[in-house]
């Protein structure tokens, strides 16, 4: 209460500098606390949406079986991330196929992770699969600087609202002396509504950047967690696709089937 009442005091005495000081800083923290419900509700929603997308990837080896099942996560960058890369590389495999002869595996068992890419018979050159991990990057991108969006109004309350605040008292401090100069009054009752008014600047200013900077270094860390992941889930993803569904056969073998194929064409024309 006496905090409270020291406050109201010293703003119902403080100058129009230091008015417009507080009232620039009050806005400034309106703005920071926004940026930290919204992105901390922004966070968790994509960080739960994230486990599941994970789980759900994690069930499967066709790394296009999401998308066949039609399944979203809503929320979740990595499955934003799944979602461009699946579409470009469809739409690849539709304009761009590559068809290659199936081969028959001995064992379907869970050691034997070539079945899939084996009975693969319609594919991607590697060329093309190029476009697709230029997409892939390119979503990366995009979902890190979503995450990181509107971080810089926190890093500007932290950084900013203290130097706001100082800006503040040493004006009003300054005026204070000034108004006592003139007066030539030099006592403390003269000087302590002056000064009372010109360090509750400062006072907000710390009001301002405390909590932003606590809500700025839990988010930084979340979001640098988050990219991480994201990062690693698309270099896991891309060796994926890139296993099941690129023609990665040498040569001499792309030759040997070009070949037999003509050969059966003109076969079937005689």
């Amino acid at each position: 209460m006496l905090a409270a009442n020291a406050a109201v005091y010293a703003i119902q005495n403080a100058t129009t500098e230091g008015k417009i000081t507080v009232c620039v800083l009050l806005v400034l923290s309106m703005f920071s606390w926004t940026i930290i419900i919204t992105k901390f509700r922004q966070l968790t929603i994509a960080r739960r949406a994230a486990k599941k997308f994970f789980a759900a990837y994690g069930s499967t080896r066709d790394p296009l079986d999401i998308k066949k099942r039609a399944e979203e996560f809503e929320g979740a960058p990595a499955w934003e991330l799944y979602d461009r890369g699946a579409e470009e590389l469809l739409y690849h495999l539709k304009n761009n196929p590559v068809e290659v002869q199936p081969v028959t595996l001995q064992s379907r068992g869970e050691g034997n992770t070539d079945f899939m890419s084996r009975a693969t018979t319609t594919k991607v050159s590697p060329s093309s699969f190029e476009a697709v991990k230029v997409a892939l990057e390119e979503a990366a991108a995009n979902q890190a600087m979503v995450l990181e969006k509107g971080m810089i109004v926190l890093s500007t309350a932290v950084a900013g609202g203290p130097f706001i605040g100082l800006l503040g008292t040493v004006w009003g401090v300054m005026s204070t002396f000034a108004g006592i100069a003139e007066s030539k009054q030099a006592s403390l009752t003269a000087m302590a509504p002056g000064v009372a008014a010109a360090l509750v600047a400062t006072v907000t200013g710390l009001l301002v950047a405390i909590p932003a900077m606590f809500g700025y270094n839990f988010m930084v860390t979340t979001i640098r967690h988050m990219t991480q992941e994201l990062d690693g889930f698309a270099t896991r993803y891309a060796n994926q696709m890139e296993h099941t569904y690129v023609d990665n056969r040498d040569l001499e073998e792309k030759i040997a089937g070009a070949l037999k194929r003509t050969s059966a064409a003109t076969t079937e024309k005689f």
